[in-house]
Order: structure tokens, then sequence, then C-alpha cells
């Protein structure tokens, strides 16, 4: 049976979001992202969206631990399965989860060149925060490291 669900990452997900990253992001180049913690040790934030066995999008989400927020930290859909609403569906599922705990912010991150994110995030109705950039993009510098700016996206939940 050919069907789409949303169930918690387990183990053998997070291998085959591994085994199969070039297929989520077009290249390998946030592999050292994905860290077994996602699922370890936030597994009630860590959905996955799968058709019969095959993991189709995830997102890796968890509770701050220094703001009363919900954080997200990958959502990752494969290039085949992009544009149908997914990445909103899964953020939707997460929302909702933060909702039911009484949570009512939200936040993630990106890079201020991710010009596919920050236009998924702001179609989410995320606002950026920060200062803007020589190119109109708001970001806070030095967030992730030093040189290292990223746009910072907080949504008041309703």
């Amino acid at each position: 049976m050919n069907t789409a669900r949303i169930l918690n990452c387990n183990h053998s997900d997070f291998l085959q979001i591994l085994a199969d990253i070039e297929d989520f992001w077009g290249s390998n180049r946030t592999l050292s992202y994905h860290h077994p913690m996602f699922f370890n040790e936030f597994g009630n934030t860590a959905f996955v969206i799968k058709n019969d066995e095959k993991v189709i999008a995830y997102l890796f989400g968890f509770l701050s631990q220094t703001e009363h927020t919900g954080y997200v930290h990958l959502v990752g859909v494969r290039q085949t399965h992009q544009n149908k609403g997914l990445g909103k569906t899964l953020y939707n599922h997460f929302i909702a989860y933060l909702k039911s705990i009484g949570i009512y912010n939200l936040k993630a991150i990106t890079t201020p060149t991710n010009e596919k994110s920050i236009h998924f995030h702001l179609a989410m109705g995320m606002q950026m925060t920060g200062i803007e950039n020589e190119y109109g993009i708001k970001v806070i510098k030095d967030y992730s490291g030093l040189g290292q700016h990223r746009v910072v996206f907080k949504k008041k939940l309703d």
C-alpha cells in the first residue's frame, strides 16, 4: 500500500536519511548537522513523512533550554517530492505539538545565501530578526561563530 504518514524518526529512518542525504539536499553539505541526538534525545520532536518504508521528508526540532521556544534544526524533503507541501506539513505538525504542551514561540535559522530557505520560512509566516546586510537580508552577525552570520527566524504561534 502506498500511503504517506508522519511518524517519529527512529534509528533506521535516521540511517536512511544519512545514506540518501544528497537526495534531500542536492549535496552532502548538511551532513555534519545530522546528529543522532535528534532522534535519540529529542525523539518526540523528530518527525518523518514516509511513503511505505521510504522517508520522503523529515524535520528535526527540539525544545529550547534557554527560551520557551520550539526550534527547528533541519527540515529536508527529497528533491522528487519538493514543492508538494511536505515541509509545511511537518512544520504544522511540529507547531501542533508545541501548542499541545503550551509553547507558543517558534524559531529557525538559515544562512543568508539560502534563498530557498528564506522564502520558505517567510511563506510560513516567520519573521527575520537582526540587522539588514548589504543585500537587504536581516542577519545576526557571528550567530554561528566568527564571520558566520545567520538569518534567525521567529514566529509567535496563535
